[in-house]
């Protein structure tokens, strides 16, 4: 293995999405005086969101789709009574909101420091580009990372293989000597195998998928990088 560039995934790898997410929401129920249970509420929309993101990955729907139906759906399904302008409101305020909310996964920056002594870093990313640059920096994590890659400043989103091919020439280097470290099995890690090259999952649930190295927590990368 003759690894120089290690790419990683950004939500839900080293930013704590459901976290910030959840602080996110807290926020906006209560200055729109939005009376739900935030907990009941997040165990409808998390996977409600994955299953839209998952839509949007394979261009079946919009962006603005997304954004509004994942939460009207939720609302919905809670029968909870909201306008569309109140949905549009909540999802502009969700945007503005989310990368004030900073938590990371434990260790992310002793893994950070560690990994950039001996390699480059990048960040390939399906997410919207105006809150993303906003998290590296918010969080305090942006100085590690060379290139930062987002889907819609190139106009495609992982799995696709030309994503990583993207990020490949954008580095200089070849797929051998690259591995991507993300969340999601399909996005993540498939569409990097599909590249040529390597794959770290890493997920809480700490099985292994088809022979790829899983890891339940950042520390672990010290074992094998």
């Amino acid at each position: 293995m003759d690894v120089k560039h290690i790419f990683f995934d950004l939500d839900h790898t080293l930013w704590d999405f459901d976290k910030n997410s959840k602080l996110t929401f807290q926020q906006i129920f209560q200055e729109q005086n939005i009376k739900l249970n935030i907990d009941d509420f997040l165990k409808v929309y998390m996977p409600v969101n994955l299953k839209y993101w998952k839509l949007y990955r394979e261009d079946k729907i919009s962006k603005s789709d997304l954004r509004f139906n994942r939460l009207k759906e939720v609302f919905d399904a809670l029968n909870y009574k909201v306008t569309p302008n109140l949905i549009h409101l909540i999802s502009d305020l969700y945007i503005k909101y989310l990368s004030t909310y900073n938590h990371l996964f434990d260790n992310t920056v002793e893994v950070l420091k560690y990994l950039q002594q001996k390699y480059e870093l990048h960040i390939i990313t399906n997410g919207f580009e105006e809150i993303q640059n906003k998290k590296l920096q918010n969080s305090g994590i942006a100085n590690y990372f060379n290139q930062i890659i987002t889907s819609e400043s190139i106009g495609l989103k992982k799995p696709n293989s030309k994503v990583f091919e993207f990020a490949l020439d954008k580095v200089k280097t070849v797929p051998e000597n690259a591995i991507m470290i993300g969340d999601s099995y399909e996005a993540d890690v498939l569409g990097a195998l599909n590249s040529g090259m390597l794959a770290i999952h890493f997920t809480s649930e700490n099985k292994s998928d088809s022979g790829v190295l899983t890891i339940n927590n950042l520390i672990k990368l010290k074992d094998y990088l």
